[in-house]
């Protein structure tokens, strides 16, 4: 009698504990000691881990723009060039000067565990918890003047879109289970045609969105395909050919894995001296607010980047299975982007019309923290690099558009997706104030 008791008594206290521990985390003023600046760059600082068994959530509150708009770097200025969109996420310019806008959103989330209970709440709050428009949408500018006068449905009926490319008369696709193509020419205001399925992808958990590139001479596809958890704690058979970068054959309809360890990689673009393969990557939550950094990086054949083993080129993460045999192949990003500031958009400036500042480097959005106090993130950024190919040795990264968050900390936007238009200025996809920004001289 008295263990049948007890063991109610045991977990309403486990249960207790656990509440006032997660209100306390969520109260607490800051789980970051470090600054932003001592996360970034090719030697940033990585501090010691701070596990936290319940996730400090600190998220800006979405509000709307109302007449107000993003901050840009001076000597440049931002216009709206469309508004209304329905969570905008990423941008593709069309060779004729058309812009490719996806409009997604995770696609529900089918689990009813705590993860996904507590998934479902942190999407809401940062404002991406509506229902996913699942389309594509053509915004043409049609007089130059810099605003979109003309918007058409060019494909509806997706699932949670992300990447698309344009290769010869086929416009592929990269749903969050499958990359798919349709017959196309530009001019095209409307695609009716069936989808082709050029191959499945691993769908479900977390990080949904999956991007994709075009190879140089277009005969391959990359795409970017994020883990289904944080640290694989859901089980490693549920990361089978996840957190990767996929090398897929579209005419043959097959694909390998090209790079790993790669916790969520998102933004993909082709450094224009080298013509190497770049990404952004999304690192691991729940060491604490300092860090591992978020970075930018060559994209190696064959590259093992850590996840869910270590991170930063071999700090181990003593939350997984212990792997020192990887340790060796293990390799090292090369650029750090801040802790926990969620870099998503990527693009080079070869064609860039921004001035001398913003000629030969990398734009980056930071979509913004969700498990740091003070919060990350939440801008446009510019990493300066070499004629080598790589980041300037010692270059911290510079702000190209802020103001994202209002005086309150509330997120009139997030940054997603960015792309150049046919001008040279930079467009950039704000999915949470529903508008596409230009930025221009």
């Amino acid at each position: 009698m008295l263990g049948r008791i007890t063991r109610p008594l045991i977990f309403l206290v486990v249960v207790l504990l656990l509440i006032l521990g997660g209100i306390w985390l969520m109260t607490r003023q800051r789980n970051a000691d470090l600054p932003v600046t001592a996360v970034e760059g090719q030697r940033p600082r990585i501090a010691d881990p701070d596990i936290e068994q319940i996730p400090t959530i600190d998220i800006a509150p979405p509000v709307a723009w109302g007449n107000d708009r993003p901050a840009p770097a001076q000597g440049l200025k931002v216009q709206a060039f469309a508004q209304g969109l329905d969570h905008p996420r990423w941008l593709y310019t069309l060779p004729n000067g058309d812009v490719l806008v996806a409009e997604a959103n995770s696609p529900p989330r089918k689990g009813k565990s705590l993860v996904d209970r507590v998934m479902g709440w942190l999407l809401g709050r940062a404002g991406a918890g509506v229902p996913s428009a699942n389309r594509i949408t053509l915004l043409r500018d049609a007089n130059g003047d810099g605003v979109a006068e003309t918007r058409s449905v060019l494909l509806s009926g997706l699932n949670s879109p992300t990447g698309m490319a344009l290769v010869g008369d086929k416009l592929y696709v990269a749903n969050t289970n499958a990359v798919i193509a349709f017959p196309y020419q530009p001019g095209q205001t409307q695609i009716t045609a069936k989808p082709e399925k050029i191959v499945s992808l691993p769908g479900g958990g977390n990080h949904w969105a999956r991007n994709l590139l075009a190879s140089p001479d277009g005969r391959l596809l990359y795409v970017t395909v994020g883990s289904a958890s944080n640290i694989g704690e859901r089980g490693m058979d549920k990361e089978e050919r996840r957190a990767a970068i996929w090398e897929v054959y579209p005419e043959n309809k097959t694909f390998r894995i090209y790079a790993a360890g790669l916790r969520n990689p998102n933004g993909l673009a082709w450094e224009p001296h080298r013509h190497d393969l770049w990404t952004v990557v999304n690192e691991r939550d729940m060491l604490g607010g300092d860090g591992p950094p978020d970075y930018l990086t060559f994209v190696d054949f064959g590259g093992f980047y850590g996840w869910p083993y270590s991170y930063w080129g071999g700090y181990v993460d003593k939350r997984t299975e212990s792997r020192p045999d990887l340790l060796e192949y293990t390799r090292r990003p090369d650029y750090a982007l801040g802790p926990h500031t969620a870099p998503l958009g990527l693009v080079f400036a070869e064609g860039a019309k921004l001035g001398d500042q913003f000629g030969n480097g990398a734009f980056v959005a930071l979509h913004g923290s969700w498990n740091r106090k003070p919060l990350s993130g939440y801008k446009v950024i510019y990493v300066p690099f070499g004629d080598n190919g790589m980041p300037v040795k010692g270059a911290k990264p510079i702000d190209v558009l802020g103001g994202f968050l209002d005086k309150d900390e509330h997120a009139r936007g997030r940054p997603a997706g960015l792309a150049l238009d046919k001008t040279g200025a930079l467009l950039v996809a704000d999915d949470v104030g529903n508008r596409v920004w230009r930025v221009s001289r």
